[in-house]
């Protein structure tokens, strides 16, 4: 089988995690990605974080796997002439510098669109052009100001960020719809564009239930978060879906951090519940037997059911409430996930081997394509790829041995 992007060439110039995370997809889509570095020093995340001395830390190899290495130093001019050959040569570049740091080195978007005007140009930035905001953004500064901290966590307490990464990887995702997009397009037009997107409005994009919210409240207090809180805007709810199916995360045997499962409690799955709970009682008991009447006592709800889930652990809670059909799903900590030995079979955790630091585990590709298969390879060494990228723009041995004495790769 062929690859989807076989023959789209990326000039990678990303670093930390929100560009390199839309690269890495590209490059599991089957795109040769080319991962431009500084000589010596590489992307940041290669020395962040590490848990073995001396070699490229975790961070860096699950961020970057599938990509080529090449060091140039674009503030020499052999570095620079390099680099126009790249882009030359290249479909697709992806940059998520500060404002204006490579315009001020002549890569900004109008001079490489002179050079190359089939070239897609995607810029990943903290806040949109015009927002009116100048400020670096990490991860959960995208979270605060995307809205996603402030109807996090519950209301006794502060704003909480989620750990999973809606800001970085979250724009990397939106990133790639916008590159694949722009690519379908040239295939009509012959011409590249520019890509923008933004951690904050990526952020708020992944938050558009809440907007909803939001514009509800003008109807009143929001019925289906536990109390209906008045206030002017939408609350933090805890592990409340807030979207009209109310859910808890119940305790679970023996009791550890983790052992935990999330139940949902539908119209249609109370009273198969309350049979398997053995509160049949409660089937037809007027202050638990319509939908409304358990909304106003479901901390009570799920304290029952938790009687019954204590006793259990959390697989057996699934599989038994899986058999009635009703809603759940066991919460899995890290240590759960990595020693899933189903996520290994299908191919979406993979033990990858590495000249330096051994096997390591690492994601695969979430995206499936039926006939388009690419592998999982290894994350790259600094620089490892520099002389066979090099040669294909037509430099020669002597020309590259030039270039590293000067400095330049």
């Amino acid at each position: 089988m062929g690859k989807a992007l076989e023959g789209v060439r990326v000039l990678d110039m990303t670093h930390v995690q929100s560009g390199p995370s839309a690269t890495q997809l590209l490059a599991w889509l089957g795109a040769e990605v080319i991962k431009v570095e500084m000589p010596r020093r590489g992307d940041i995340t290669r020395t962040q974080l590490r848990d073995k001395s001396n070699v490229d830390s975790l961070y860096f190899t699950m961020l970057n796997a599938n990509k080529q290495s090449v060091t140039i130093n674009i503030k020499t001019p052999q570095g620079q002439e390099a680099m126009g050959r790249l882009i030359d040569a290249c479909d697709v570049l992806v940059e998520n510098f500060g404002p204006g740091v490579l315009d001020r080195q002549g890569f900004g978007y109008e001079a490489v669109r002179a050079r190359n005007p089939r070239l897609i140009y995607a810029s990943i930035r903290g806040f949109a052009e015009g927002a009116g905001v100048d400020a670096k953004a990490y991860e959960t500064i995208a979270q605060a100001m995307g809205g996603a901290m402030s109807t996090t966590g519950w209301r006794s307490g502060p704003p909480t960020a989620s750990s999973a990464q809606i800001g970085d990887t979250g724009t990397g995702i939106h990133c790639v719809t916008g590159i694949l997009a722009a690519l379908y397009q040239r295939t009509v037009t012959g011409e590249g564009q520019k890509v923008d997107v933004a951690m904050q409005d990526c952020v708020v994009n992944l938050l558009r239930v809440k907007l909803r919210d939001q514009q509800r409240l003008e109807a009143g207090p929001l019925t289906e978060y536990p109390g209906a809180p008045e206030g002017d805007c939408v609350p933090r709810a805890g592990n409340c879906s807030g979207g009209g199916q109310p859910g808890a995360a119940l305790r679970c045997a023996p009791g550890g951090e983790n052992d935990y499962c999330y139940v949902i409690i539908q119209p249609q799955g109370w009273a198969p519940l309350m049979r398997l709970v053995g509160r049949k009682d409660l089937i037809d008991d007027p202050k638990f037997a319509s939908h409304e009447a358990r909304a106003q006592r479901l901390e009570q709800c799920f304290e029952i059911i938790e009687r019954w889930t204590a006793k259990r652990t959390k697989f057996e809670v699934m599989a038994q409430l899986k058999a009635i059909d009703v809603p759940c799903g066991p919460v899995l900590s890290t240590k759960d996930i990595l020693e899933d030995r189903a996520l290994y079979d299908r191919g979406f955790l993979v033990e990858v081997p590495h000249p330096e630091r051994g096997t390591y585990v690492t994601v695969g590709s979430p995206i499936h394509l039926s006939a388009s298969h690419v592998p999982v390879e290894r994350a790259p060494l600094l620089g490892e790829h520099t002389d066979e990228v090099l040669a294909t723009l037509g430099y020669t041995h002597e020309e590259i041995a030039g270039m590293r004495a000067a400095g330049a790769v």
